[in-house]
């Protein structure tokens, strides 16, 4: 079914989309030269993303001849749409790996939690509660074994060889010393946040929540106290959203249920110096 045309933008609402594009393209082009992405590569990848979504528009598909149409909704030329649409490949979601699984079940699992919600250790192998137990929930195909060393080269575990126990070292998965998970996680991650802003937008979908608190005329040691209960919060969340899912999970395979959906769900924090900062009490 085709969409409905859409209403002719009022001049504010293209002003305020043009300054929303503004926002959300300035931190991309920070990155960009903080890790030399020249201009053109940046351009080159926000062509093709163009290519995409006139193709994801259309509602009966395009076929290789239609150039002209994905053109004339782009802007760009003739020439450019045919090169890029016999190169353009979807950007795959990466899914997360088996040993960022077992690390997030840990986290999530209440069964695997003292009494003030944190990680207990498990013994390596043997009867639930274990770390063979646990690994093998999430994947049978790759032995535990190989599973506790990735967590232990990711800083995220360690074996206590004494007590043939396996330790968790971190609550949450930030491998800042492995750039290529980290652009993976920013572009999954940041990219799922604004596609859920743009669907909301666009009301292409079910809403998406995709909600913000803000404040400002914070003081450093108030906003340290806010960072705190956030991260909390996110504990909580992980708790209690981890084992309804992976039920949920379990009762559609048994169910035999189509499961062509996939979900992620987050949280994010941000501060930053206010642009006009708060004149002192004193001088007002």
């Amino acid at each position: 079914m085709a969409r409905s045309p859409a209403k002719a933008p009022k001049p504010e609402d293209d002003k305020a989309l043009t300054q929303a594009l503004g926002r959300v393209l300035a931190p991309l082009a920070e990155l960009s030269v903080a890790r030399g992405v020249r201009y053109a590569a940046a351009a080159e990848l926000f062509k093709r993303a163009f290519v995409q979504a006139a193709r994801a528009a259309q509602p009966d598909g395009l076929g290789r001849r239609d150039v002209s149409r994905i053109s004339t909704m782009t802007g760009l030329t003739r020439r450019e749409v045919a090169r890029i649409t016999d190169d353009v490949a979807a950007l795959a979601v990466l899914r997360p790996s088996p040993a960022t699984q077992v690390f997030t079940r840990w986290l999530g699992s209440r069964r695997l939690q003292d009494k003030r919600g944190r990680p207990v250790p498990l013994k390596r192998q043997g009867r639930a509660p274990s770390f063979e137990s646990l690994a093998r929930s999430v994947t049978r195909d790759v032995h535990p074994r190989s599973l506790l060393e990735e967590l232990c080269r990711l800083g995220l575990a360690r074996l206590d060889e004494e007590t043939d126990s396996v330790v968790l070292m971190r609550d949450a998965f930030v491998p800042s010393d492995d750039q290529a998970r980290m652009f993976g996680f920013l572009g999954n991650n940041v990219g799922d946040h604004l596609a859920a802003a743009v669907s909301n937008v666009l009301a292409q979908d079910e809403p998406h929540l995709e909600q913000a608190i803000f404040a400002d005329e914070l003081s450093r040691p108030s906003l340290a106290k806010v960072r705190k209960l956030a991260g909390a919060q996110w504990k909580a969340l992980l708790t209690a959203l981890v084992p309804e899912i992976q039920a949920l999970i379990e009762a559609d395979r048994k169910a035999g249920r189509v499961a062509d959906r996939r979900l992620r769900v987050g949280l994010y924090s941000f501060h930053t110096p206010m642009s006009s900062p708060a004149k002192d009490s004193k001088d007002s």
